[in-house]
């Protein structure tokens, strides 16, 4: 098939060599078998590639440079863009022009020479793109909101194979669409984002371990009622494991990690944590005032490849009953290879109007999150097994659940009603319209795809 194709990229086959090196990612635990690769270096190497899916009637899916993977794991044409690296940025305007396949940690470092940041994640090695077409709950978020509400313009090849430039002015259902569920309409291969003017921020973390796990976890959610939208928190309650990786401290003990940015000043920021001195002694105490440069070191995400499944809630509050049960749940005498993460939410996020993006549940005031650590190649026993210990954990909210974040929806295949819970429902009756108009054979099969009418799921 590969002579169907012209590409100034590589293109693979599963019989070429070099295949299963252009597949490698930073998820290790779920095979892709796509029949042909295509290693694109710009916008006409995605235009032929999606001409040739659509001739075919293969399904077509992106892999950049993120923490999840495309929707398809068998067949079709998948593009890879981690080629397509590059930022501008427009320090009059204060807008950055992305690339398809650029990480984070390019974007921060160039937007850093203006004084300027993005509305990055914890982790600078996940793809800008991706991660802001989904929504983007980061760590500057309850100051500045959602990343997608900051997409001022997108270049995106649809279905047709044309290069279209997309704006609020130049086609607003379309524009609205792609802030939020953005695969499914097109390979978008640059986005125009806003940046906001903070250079520096007060954050770290505070580390307790076994005995003071609990009660990290009760003070840190009594914290964060009323707090103000300067402060953007988690906790994460983590079975360390014992590698030199791992700060000496907790390594490998049983920890709640609570993690802080906080977009005021050094002294403002040390007098808004203070409260948390209730907890008890803390292991290891990394705050400090920090160019947002070095803001990745907050959270220490592990930067090598791993084999994972993670799901995730949305809720409307979370009360000390709910949490005592989930630590009842994921314990470290549950026996459980899992990590628990609570994002607190609202501030910004809730302030934003809903009616200029797709972006879902606003008005959810804090993010369960769940992940189970697998073996690579994990099979579909392993992913069940995990699926159902989520279930139990998202069970103790009941009808608190609002919805799932598509961000934190990470690994295994993700089911219809998984992708219609990550919008309000009249958003998702908008958006399978537009994917009807824009896509009515479903050839963008990104991870969390929205099938149009025509494709028979309801």
């Amino acid at each position: 098939m590969s002579a169907d194709i012209v590409s100034e990229g590589p293109v693979y086959s599963p019989e070429t060599a070099g295949y299963e090196e252009e597949l490698a990612a930073y998820q290790t635990g779920f095979r892709q078998q796509p029949e042909m690769v295509v290693g694109a270096t710009g916008p006409d190497d995605v235009r032929a590639a999606v001409r040739l899916a659509a001739r075919r009637g293969l399904p077509l899916a992106v892999q950049a440079t993120g923490h999840g993977l495309p929707g398809d794991r068998i067949g079709g044409v998948l593009v890879t863009t981690k080629r397509m690296r590059g930022v501008d940025i427009d320090h009059v305007r204060g807008i950055a022009r992305i690339q398809a396949g650029t990480p984070w940690e390019d974007v921060i470092r160039k937007a850093a020479r203006h004084g300027m940041a993005p509305l990055s994640g914890s982790a600078v090695g996940v793809g800008a793109v991706g991660y802001t077409l989904e929504g983007g709950i980061g760590l500057l978020a309850r100051t500045y909101g959602f990343a997608a509400d900051r997409i001022t313009a997108a270049e995106i090849v649809t279905a047709d194979g044309e290069l279209r430039h997309v704006t609020a002015e130049s086609d607003p259902d379309l524009f609205w669409a792609l802030r939020g569920a953005g695969a499914n309409f097109g390979v978008v291969t640059s986005l125009d984002v806003e940046l906001v003017g903070q250079p520096r921020i007060y954050g770290g973390g505070l580390y307790f371990t076994e005995q003071h796990v609990p009660d990290a976890l009760h003070a840190w959610l009594d914290w964060t009622v009323g707090l103000g939208e300067e402060t953007t928190s988690s906790i994460g309650l983590v079975p360390f494991p014992d590698k030199p990786a791992v700060p000496a401290p907790v390594r490998g003990r049983y920890t709640a990690h609570i993690r802080i940015v906080h977009t005021g000043s050094a002294s403002q920021g040390a007098e808004v944590v203070e409260p948390l001195g209730v907890i008890g002694p803390c292991a290891l105490n990394t705050l400090t005032e920090m160019p947002y440069t070095d803001a990745d070191a907050i959270y220490r995400d592990p930067p090598t490849p791993m084999a994972y499944y993670g799901t995730n809630v949305l809720v409307d509050a979370l009360d000390s009953a709910a949490a005592k049960r989930i630590l009842e749940l994921t314990g470290p005498d549950t026996g459980l290879n899992c990590v628990v993460q609570i994002n607190h939410l609202g501030g910004a996020l809730a302030r934003q109007s809903g009616t200029a993006s797709a972006v879902g549940h606003r008005d959810a005031r804090y993010a369960v999150r769940v992940l189970t650590r697998l073996s690579p190649g994990a099979g579909s026993a392993a992913v069940a097994a995990a699926r159902a210990d989520h279930e139990r954990v998202f069970e103790v909210f009941g009808y608190r659940v609002l919805g799932i974040a598509p961000n934190f929806l990470l690994g295994g295949p993700v089911t219809v009603d998984q992708v219609r819970a990550c919008y309000d429902e009249k958003d998702y009756a908008r958006l399978v319209e537009l994917k009807a108009a824009y896509d009515p054979e479903n050839l963008f099969r990104g991870y969390h795809n929205i099938p149009p009418p025509s494709a028979g799921v309801r």
